[in-house]
């Protein structure tokens, strides 16, 4: 059996701080946040990083129903390649006007090497120990790999046996493998960034922080995240850690922006909320849909209403690692997700 945990500084001075009134408290959380994680720089430690996990997650609740009328920022649709069907920038030339227009234009933006392809291929074979240590006896596995992480009530994490199934594993539940990418967002200025887009304070979403191992039989399912997320201001970061869309399974999309959400159901689907083909391809029009290649540290930003599905064929000779992220808007964070401040 998996042990869960909750650190037990949470119980005494932190929650004093929270009792606070104003931004006190949540100022204070960044501020040990920031200690912390420069310590652990400099010398890694795991119970440093599960307080981290859990100072986050504090600090995350304590943003929730923040901001007040945020605006994106304007879009700069003159910075967008026209000759591509999925236009990609570098990593370096990322801005949120950017990103933006990339949405509005075409639905997502294609990021080349927005993490670094040896730190990519690094972390996919922590993601590969993640799972290993997960199916270990609990007395035989190594720490910090895989601990199935306790949000503060009324918070849940979801059905972690669906997570399982679906080829993932939260990125809460191995407190070292978060740290590890919270400093690789940090290095790629992703806080910046979505915080910019979303035009106030963000954090990611315990439930829908995931690290993905899609094997070549995984059968991809046309959907749109906003039909089970509700009304929010969201940005996906879609993170490959391993060359995918030919050799391994990527990600199929219909490459234009939606300004609402499809029909569901209809012919050849299988589970709640999902697109049937026929609706995915009248969606594209004249588009088409489209399989971009990913290599290691390439990324994919979108919103949730981008239509997508796992682009998989059972004859790729391998799996894919990647990390998908969701970053709310603190003022429309979805009531019933568990918060990780970034």
């Amino acid at each position: 059996m998996v042990a869960c945990y909750r650190p037990a500084m949470a119980a005494n001075e932190t929650e004093t701080r929270l009792s606070q009134t104003g931004e006190v408290g949540t100022e204070w959380l960044f501020a040990e946040i920031e200690a912390l994680a420069r310590a652990n720089r400099s010398r890694r430690d795991l119970d440093r990083e599960r307080r981290l996990l859990q100072l986050r997650h504090l600090a995350g609740i304590s943003l929730r129903g923040g901001g007040s009328s945020p605006e994106h920022p304007e879009p700069d649709l003159t910075g967008l390649p026209e000759d591509q069907r999925v236009p990609d920038i570098r990593a370096a030339d990322v801005t949120p006007g950017l990103l933006r227009a990339g949405i509005l234009r075409d639905g997502c933006l294609l990021v080349r090497g927005l993490v670094d392809r040896v730190t990519a291929l690094r972390f996919a074979d922590q993601i590969e120990r993640a799972f290993e240590e997960r199916e270990r006896n609990r007395s035989e596995a190594v720490e910090g790999y895989y601990e199935e992480f306790e949000p503060e009530p009324p918070f849940r994490a979801p059905h972690r046996e669906w997570i399982k199934e679906g080829g993932g594993l939260l990125a809460a539940d191995s407190p070292q493998l978060n740290f590890e990418m919270m400093e690789m967002f940090e290095q790629a200025s992703v806080p910046e960034l979505v915080a910019d887009y979303l035009g106030e304070p963000a954090a990611m979403s315990l439930n829908k922080t995931t690290l993905r191992k899609a094997e070549p039989s995984v059968v991809g399912a046309w959907h749109q995240d906003g039909a089970f997320m509700g009304d929010v201001r969201s940005i996906n970061l879609w993170l490959s850690l391993s060359r995918c869309g030919d050799e391994a399974p990527g990600l199929e999309i219909v490459p234009r922006r939606l300004d609402h959400l499809v029909e569901t159901g209809g012919e050849g689907t299988m589970i709640a909320n999902q697109v049937s083909e026929a609706t995915a391809e009248k969606a594209a029009g004249e588009i088409g849909t489209v399989r971009p290649i990913f290599e290691p540290g390439d990324a994919m930003f979108f919103d949730e209403l981008f239509l997508h599905q796992t682009g998989s064929d059972p004859s790729m000779p391998n799996p894919r690692y990647a990390i998908e992220s969701w970053f709310f808007a603190a003022s429309a964070f979805p009531g019933d997700y568990a918060p990780i401040a970034v």
